[in-house]
């Protein structure tokens, strides 16, 4: 695993986050919050999920020493929800470009959530975090049809790669 790898996997991670919010910026309050069966009850609950993950492992990544979980305690608008996991997939990127490669293999120590410290080796920690974004991203796309809202598209990674190798031509 590489670092040019993991920038690439940021990359799509911006990329397919900023389709799925533009289909989010689309859809009515009641969609956003309409109870949906998934592994969270709406649409809102399941973005604060991925917004709250990609937030607490930037903030592990950086060795903050309070790690927010954001599902508990964020109260906001949609926007607001929208705007925070914007930031956090920028900053993720941001973490990439500035990681020292020679890293990569290190353990990261960090606490549960739970309290119990637990260690993975960088590249597993960001393998995971892009993986579990694109996982929740999925039951997004499920959600909206359930909700409704049938005007979405593909975010699979091959589409990255096609609009990134049309660029260089």
């Amino acid at each position: 695993m590489t670092k040019k790898y993991f920038i690439e996997l940021a990359e799509y991670n911006i990329w397919a986050n900023d389709i799925t919010r533009s289909w989010l910026e689309k859809i009515t309050h009641e969609q956003w919050s309409e109870k949906i069966i998934s592994s969270f009850n709406s649409i809102q609950e399941t973005v604060l999920h991925i917004v709250s993950a990609e937030t607490a492992w930037l903030q592990r990544l950086q060795k903050k020493e309070k790690i927010a979980w954001l599902q508990m305690e964020f109260k906001g608008s949609k926007e607001e929800n929208i705007a925070l996991w914007k930031n956090a997939s920028k900053q993720l990127k941001e973490f990439m470009d500035l990681f020292d490669e020679a890293k990569m293999n290190d353990m990261l120590t960090f606490k549960r959530f739970n309290g119990e410290e637990n260690t993975m080796q960088y590249y597993e920690v960001f393998a995971h975090t892009f993986n579990h974004s694109t996982y929740h991203r999925g039951q997004v796309v499920t959600m909206l049809r359930q909700a409704g809202f049938t005007n979405v598209q593909s975010t699979d990674l091959l589409g990255f790669y096609r609009i990134k190798q049309l660029s260089k031509n």
